[in-house]
């Protein structure tokens, strides 16, 4: 991952020196600051709707608070969210845990209208966020905070009511995890889009042969339907089982319309049925293959993305 702020330091909201005016966040700070608020929490629980939810938390704290010793505001809102997000994942473990099915992020929309960098770098690549699923809150705090963020590790302890020499063992572990992501290359905006419109109307013709040839011969195939809407609640593996599944899905949902969008820095593709959206595919290539299709058809984690 990349470090993306440095010299953090060790401010903390409180009273200002008496006789100082009190400094409040002003709506330019939040407005400059809030991705960065924003993308810790995604970065975290790989959900927009509860990354959405800790920066408003963020926000209303912020805004009461007296900032009049805090000398690196950015520092201190990112530590504010990487604490709230910690909380929030503590307390959603054991529903994370008896999820029906595999568990996929909810997309976040990026594109060349993105204002901050902080949401566009690998770490939130759907392949990056799908690990970071497996690993433990305070191994993904300690992994952003430091990866991302640049914090020492005694800052991270802090956060986590631990000390720096177990926060530096827990980013460790967690770097250990995601680095077969970090080194498989990604392939370009504009492979992955051309791959996903051959993958389609190969599926709309019922071209068995053709989807194979996409399909890398190991390929695994993963849904999200989250319990709300029929979906293999196991991966799939090998290009002819996935290639049979992928047609028959297409007989049964007859989508009538698709478009390609970019969620999490990649090209997905987007197909609608009566102009609402039935699923997003994104996928990973190797050598010109697909090696994985992921398939998000919970309603709940599409309704950011709209409909058309």
């Amino acid at each position: 991952m990349v470090g993306m702020s440095r010299a953090v330091s060790e401010d903390r909201g409180g009273s200002g020196t008496r006789g100082e005016p009190t400094r409040r966040l002003t709506d330019a700070e939040w407005e400059s600051h809030r991705p960065a608020v924003f993308g810790t929490a995604y970065r975290i629980l790989g959900t927009v709707t509860e990354a959405e939810d800790v920066a408003q938390d963020v926000w209303l704290r912020a805004v009461t608070a007296d900032l009049s010793e805090v000398r690196d505001l950015r520092a201190w809102l990112v530590t504010l969210s990487a604490r709230t997000s910690y909380n929030v994942l503590n307390s959603a473990r054991a529903r994370r845990e008896s999820y029906i099915g595999v568990w996929l992020p909810e997309p976040l929309l990026t594109g060349p209208d993105v204002a901050d960098r902080v949401l566009m770098d690998k770490s939130v690549s759907t392949a990056m966020l799908v690990i970071m699923e497996t690993l433990t809150p305070a191994e993904r705090v300690a992994l952003v905070l430091h990866d991302v963020f640049d914090f020492p590790f005694g800052r991270i302890a802090e956060v986590l009511g631990s000390t720096s020499a177990a926060s530096r063992k827990l980013a460790s572990r967690a770097r250990a995890r995601i680095a077969q992501v970090e080194a498989r290359p990604l392939a370009s905006r504009d492979e992955t889009e051309r791959v996903l419109r051959a993958f389609k109307a190969a599926a709309d013709a019922g071209d068995m042969a053709r989807l194979i040839e996409l399909l890398h011969p190991e390929a695994v195939y993963v849904a999200d339907g989250g319990g709300k809407v029929t979906a293999a609640r196991r991966p799939v593996h090998g290009a002819d089982p996935i290639a049979l599944l992928t047609i028959r899905q297409t007989e049964i949902r007859r989508p009538d319309a698709f478009r390609i969008i970019e969620v999490n820095g990649q090209p997905a593709l987007a197909t609608y049925r009566g102009g609402v959206l039935v699923w997003l595919d994104t996928i990973d290539i190797t050598g010109g293959q697909i090696t994985t299709f992921r398939r998000l058809v919970d309603p709940e984690k599409l309704a950011h993305i709209g409909h058309i």
